[in-house]
């Protein structure tokens, strides 16, 4: 048995500004709930909230049952973390207490081998074991083969870094799957998912007797996988939650009912308020010439006075309006040619050419080379005359290849980096970042900088720092970063993976508008649609070219 529960939990943040308001729902036994909303709403926050990471200012949080937790980090691990280190990452708090404290006196161990170190080993190595640690071991030999196909003691002291996104996400989920957590809380857990994996997930979901509460925007596991909805809808005292009780496919339809309904009970509100303060006034008047309308006067302003004091109906929920504007240029008719390009030790020489104009969906399984192969286009290709210099100040490392890949006249490129990793905007508030500009970005001034973070819905985040952003608002900087840089080859590594459904119906729209090339990686079924070439990376290291998107590539067949 396992359920959770939030009633009228309140939280501000420490600016001052507030976050959440009155939100309340009910995750039941077995029940699988989404939790969606804007980007920096607050739902990696209630998962905090859920984990007790942080505690409401008020309001209660409960819940029954072991909780496991996959965090909104795994995918994007680029630290000294191991293979061993994610895996305890899924673990209860105490078990990865006591794994600290074993690497810590086996580090002693070999500095210095007297009495007491040797007793603080023994005491951690008892304390592993009543933690239930040597348990794990055999447990994880299963999950790593299952997510990696190798066996636990070869991958252990792999660094996760190694990893792909999705090889990561996949190995953290196996182990919360298959472990003994009843309640599982999982931020975006398809992120970095192929679509194999996607698939995958949304049948562990659906098949799972756990209570799961999950942050997803991807509308196909939406509709796959959630029983239940909760919509955390922004406000001006902070977010509340409306819960749908129904699946993804009947969400849209209820909420726009639920719109008009919201808007008819405000219309009545007004119209009764609007009423009793006309009787008011008018009861003011005969009441000065005649004393016996006095106590109808009274009551009156009584009336009105409670009306006003019960408030008016719940308000509509704001909309984000995210106003996309890319523009490019025009450049060379053949603005990508691949001569016999091979990434070395990840797929086999390919030619293609990308012509001016094109959408591409690069699709494939996890680990094939896609983001190898936007990162070396980024950098301008095989040997980047000086007009192929990306226009962002990414630090991209180099590609090993053979062949060719050169982009034609007047191509720009400009990446937006799936792991949302960028040095050369960390420790920068927005406001800083759009006023110093680049070499390819002009400088903005204040009043322009703000109109143009409004566009995006980031305004009341222009003086946040770039690393504090939610992961969709740092996707949706990155997206303004490119309009405003010049850039005329889109390259988008898993755009949409942290946007909202409105921000990324948005960015479709300006894709489909944009006046140069556009080359995109995605697992996003929905977004993929929307594009007219796909160069599949296929499991045994060819690239071919389809006219419809191809979902069913097996893993990448590599020695690991």
């Amino acid at each position: 048995m396992a359920h959770l529960e939030l009633v009228d939990v309140d939280l501000t943040l420490p600016d001052g500004r507030p976050l959440l308001n009155g939100v309340s729902f009910r995750v039941g036994d077995g029940a699988k709930t989404a939790l969606i909303g804007p980007n920096g709403a607050g739902k990696t926050t209630v998962t905090r909230l859920v984990a007790g990471e942080i505690e409401p200012d008020s309001g209660t949080v409960t819940r029954s049952g072991s909780l496991g937790v996959m965090r909104q980090f795994v995918g994007k691990v680029r630290d000294e973390t191991t293979v061993r280190d994610l895996l305890l990452s899924a673990c209860a708090p105490g078990v990865q207490t006591a794994a600290r404290a074993l690497d810590d006196a086996e580090t002693a161990m070999i500095e210095r081998d007297d009495e007491r170190t040797q007793m603080a080993y023994a005491t951690a190595l008892s304390d592993w074991g009543d933690a239930g640690g040597y348990d794990l071991e055999p447990f994880w030999d299963e999950v790593t083969t299952a997510a990696l196909g190798v066996s636990y003691d070869r991958a252990k002291w792999r660094a996760a870094a190694s990893l792909s996104g999705g090889e990561q996400k996949r190995l953290v989920l196996e182990a919360l799957f298959a472990g003994s957590d009843r309640l599982l809380l999982l931020d975006e857990p398809d992120n970095y998912l192929d679509v194999p994996g996607k698939g995958w997930l949304e049948r562990t979901i659906e098949a799972s007797d756990k209570s799961i509460l999950f942050i997803s925007h991807d509308r196909e596991l939406l509709s796959h996988a959630a029983t239940r909805v909760v919509t955390l809808e922004p406000g001006v005292a902070g977010a509340t939650a409306w819960v749908h009780g129904g699946g993804f496919a009947t969400y849209a339809d209820a909420r726009v009912r639920r719109t008009e309904r919201l808007d008819e009970l405000r219309a009545r509100w007004d119209e009764e308020r609007a009423k009793l303060q006309a009787l008011v006034l008018r009861l003011r008047e005969k009441a000065k010439f005649n004393d016996g309308v006095a106590s109808r006067y009274q009551a009156a302003r009584t009336r009105l006075a409670k009306f006003e004091e019960a408030g008016p109906p719940e308000a509509v929920p704001l909309r984000q309006n995210v106003s996309v504007r890319l523009t490019g240029g025009r450049t060379a008719k053949r603005a990508v040619v691949c001569t016999g390009l091979e990434l070395t030790g990840l797929m086999a020489p390919f030619d293609t050419e990308i012509w001016y104009g094109d959408r591409v969906a690069v699709l494939g399984s996890n680990g094939s080379g896609k983001s190898h192969f936007l990162r070396l286009l980024a950098g301008g290709g095989s040997d980047p005359a000086p007009e192929h210099r990306p226009v962002d100040e990414l630090d991209l490392a180099v590609v090993p290849h053979t062949g060719t890949a050169v982009l034609g006249s007047r191509v720009r490129p400009g990446l937006f980096a799936q792991t949302h990793t960028r040095p050369d905007l960390e420790g920068s508030t927005l406001l800083e970042i759009l006023h110093l500009g680049t070499a390819h970005r002009p400088g903005m001034g204040r009043e322009a900088a703000s109109r143009a973070l409004d566009r995006y819905g980031l305004s009341r985040q222009a003086e946040q720092k770039y690393d504090d952003l939610s992961g969709g608002q740092q996707a949706r900087l990155q997206v303004l970063l490119l309009e405003l840089s010049g850039a005329t080859l889109l390259l988008l590594d898993e755009p949409t993976d942290n946007l909202d459904l409105e921000s990324a119906d948005s960015l479709q729209d300006a894709i489909a508008a944009f006046d140069g090339t556009v080359i995109a990686v995605t697992h996003d079924r929905w977004f993929a649609r929307s594009f007219d070439r796909y160069l599949v990376f296929r499991s045994d290291g060819r690239v071919t070219e389809s006219d419809e998107p191809v979902w069913d590539e097996a893993r990448v067949q590599r020695q690991r």
